[in-house]
């Protein structure tokens, strides 16, 4: 102990040694070493007053951006924006400026739920182009149908909404029903290929008993081009109560059903070549195909 206090007794000589190496631009490892000094309280009394020399500050980025994030934070932007703008967390943007007041609203209650739907509107009318464009784009590959193309997607669409035949219930005929007017329009346009002429055909309107029914053969006969005078006495569906139904209002149609009269071996025809596309199509040549 006696030792240690006579290493210190000239503590004056001591410090002005080390506030000459301080100003000299020493660490304090720098003058420890220099001096012999390995106390850290004493060596920190030896230089009390001096700065250290700029070449040993930690770099200050993290204070410019905590000083930038607050400054933004007073001009009333949001974490996002401050986020987006200094390019650091928000987690650290939320501790840097937590002490600060909320900015105050720019928009009323109202006003953000106005600017919520019209940015939602502009971003839905932005997929609803895309979504067109696609659709546009894939249609204009298709071209012009050869008969044997006509046939195959006719045959395709019969088997995937067209009554069919049962080995419990025979009933091998060509009988048709769909809502949609481009599907049956499709649908007649494959009846015309296989030469059935619109004498052979019953057609009705099958609709929600609480719906228009002369407006729906209306509407099909200006789809069809068959007239209303040719249908036959509509199929009225009982409406349910306990359920909500959503296929109503002035777009609502009800589905035009189709009867081939005499049309058993037609119907044949249709079946057997579904099994040969079936067929021309296996599962290990579509893994095949691009």
């Amino acid at each position: 102990m006696a030792r240690s206090q006579n290493k210190y007794a000239d503590f004056e000589g001591l410090r002005e040694r080390a506030v000459a190496l301080r100003r000299a631009g020493y660490s304090l490892r720098q003058i420890r070493d220099e001096l012999k000094v390995f106390n850290n309280d004493i060596l920190n009394r030896l230089v009390k007053g001096e700065p250290p020399p700029e070449w040993t500050k930690r770099p200050r980025s993290k204070d410019d951006l905590r000083a930038k994030a607050r400054e933004l934070r007073l001009q009333g932007w949001t974490y996002d924006q401050i986020e987006a703008e200094l390019g650091c967390s928000k987690s650290s943007i939320s501790l840097w400026v937590r002490d600060l007041p909320r900015p105050k609203p720019k928009h009323t209650a109202e006003e953000q739920r106005a600017l919520m739907r019209a940015g939602l509107d502009r971003l839905n009318a932005s997929r609803d182009r895309e979504r067109t464009a696609v659709k546009k784009a894939a249609a204009a590959t298709i071209g012009q149908l050869s008969d044997r193309e006509l046939f195959i997607a006719g045959v395709s669409l019969y088997w995937a909404e067209g009554a069919k035949d049962k080995a419990y219930r025979r009933t091998e005929v060509l009988q048709f029903i769909n809502s949609d007017p481009n599907v049956i329009s499709l649908f007649l346009r494959w009846l015309d290929l296989l030469e059935v002429t619109r004498d052979r055909l019953t057609v009705r309107v099958s609709i929600h008993e609480s719906a228009d029914v002369k407006a729906a053969e209306e509407f099909w006969s200006a789809a069809t081009g068959i007239d209303t005078s040719a249908f036959s006495r509509a199929t009225l569906k009982k409406h349910n109560p306990r359920t909500t139904r959503k296929n109503t209002g002035n777009s609502y149609h009800g589905c035009l059903m189709i009867y081939v009269r005499k049309s058993a071996d037609l119907y044949r025809r249709m079946e057997g070549a579904w099994y040969g596309i079936v067929g021309a199509a296996p599962a290990t040549d579509l893994e095949n195909r691009a």
